[in-house]
């Protein structure tokens, strides 16, 4: 059986995301555990495991860098499937608690939720931990006297025996964040059947390159590449290259459905004023339902 290697602890949103996944698979990876991000990466990059599923952008709180930072600095990875996986944050706590004197989770779902903890909580106690896994887990050990509520999914709250004082209390309903299947080069293509082909919304290449950044008008090159061939480009993200200050590396998000020939000719024309170029593969887009 193949491994993915997911952000722990059990319960996280990234659980969450491959367990639904799984659910439509005809050979489902087993899910492996991992402490964080950087350790899921460098596990399928070694080796150790056949595939990793990872965070990448969060539609409210941007990108997540340690993701990028390492699919451009690697030589071994490819992107094999997308997944907009649409969040749902659930305010739980221990069976009994009344009085909610502290609200604890991962800084994202905290920011996620600023307007309800405003609105229902104004004097709880806000603090962050490593996971909404993790804050469910502290919730669950705290004594009902210090009225601590997590947010976190209802499978983090299931786990840890907590019960729902409200769902749904993200600020937006159109809260989502895009995970990448990661795979070592050569990528095998993973069977997907037709339950999770319904959620599929299109296919992507994504290119990452350095430009010349001291030469005026160089990024706009580079985007006049693709506009002239009707190249749809569905995001742009620029990250320090490491080199030295004022440096950039730039990620390219490209639509597949471009007039035949047109993408291949954008993506070379763009190699060839680029100081370097690789593609991290093409991949089907996924996305579940609100």
């Amino acid at each position: 059986m193949e491994r993915i290697g997911i952000l722990g602890p059990r319960g996280t949103h990234s659980e969450a995301a491959v367990f639904w996944i799984n659910r439509r698979l005809e050979s489902p990876p087993e899910p492996v555990i991992c402490a964080d991000i950087y350790e899921v990466l460098r596990a399928v990059e070694d080796g150790d495991l056949d595939a990793g599923f990872v965070p990448v952008e969060n539609s409210l709180e941007g990108s997540i860098n340690i993701t990028l930072d390492t699919l451009a600095r690697s030589e071994r990875l490819t992107v094999t499937r997308e997944l907009i996986w649409r969040v749902h944050n659930q305010l739980m706590a221990r069976e009994g608690v009344t009085s909610i004197k502290k609200i604890i989770s991962h800084a994202q779902p905290i920011s996620q939720c600023r307007h309800y903890i405003r609105e229902h909580y104004p004097t709880a106690e806000v603090s962050t931990v490593q996971s909404t896994a993790r804050a469910a887990e502290i919730a669950a050990g705290a004594s009902i006297e210090e009225g601590l509520a997590a947010i976190c999914t209802a499978r983090a709250g299931e786990l840890n025996g907590l019960i729902a004082l409200a769902t749904e209390v993200q600020d937006n309903i159109f809260n989502s964040t895009r995970f990448f299947e990661i795979a070592r080069r050569p990528a095998r293509q993973r069977t997907v059947n037709e339950a999770l082909g319904r959620y599929k919304v299109g296919e992507k290449i994504l290119i990452i390159c350095q430009i010349h950044g001291e030469k005026a008008g160089a990024l706009c090159e580079v985007l006049e590449e693709f506009a002239f061939r009707n190249v749809n480009m569905t995001r742009i993200e620029s990250r320090p290259a490491r080199t030295k200050l004022g440096e950039y590396i730039f990620f390219f998000d490209l639509d597949c459905d471009a007039p035949r020939g047109m993408l291949e000719e954008s993506i070379d024309a763009v190699r060839r004023k680029a100081i370097w170029l690789k593609r991290l593969g093409a991949f089907p887009v996924f996305a579940t339902e609100y």
